[in-house]
């Protein structure tokens, strides 16, 4: 399955990834939990830098910016 790649000229986190539910639905499931926060298996970097606040999630952004999500796996 190929990775989403969106883009977007959100101005902070929240916004980018609302852009990207938007294309893919399915995906809000696995990167927000119920009450709108960062999952604890997913982490986020932006230009290479973890995201600051996992509820808040409202670090700005740069035209240019690069965001990544991870999902960690787990099991045995």
């Amino acid at each position: 399955m190929p990775v989403p790649q969106v883009e977007t000229r959100a101005a902070d986190l929240r916004s980018a990834l609302d852009a990207c539910f938007a294309d893919h639905p399915r995906l809000r499931g696995y990167v927000l939990d119920e009450q709108g926060c960062l999952r604890e298996n997913v982490v986020i970097f932006i230009d290479g830098q973890r995201a600051r606040d996992p509820k808040r999630l409202d670090d700005a952004l740069a035209p240019q910016s690069q965001v990544y999500i991870l999902q960690a796996l787990s099991g045995g």
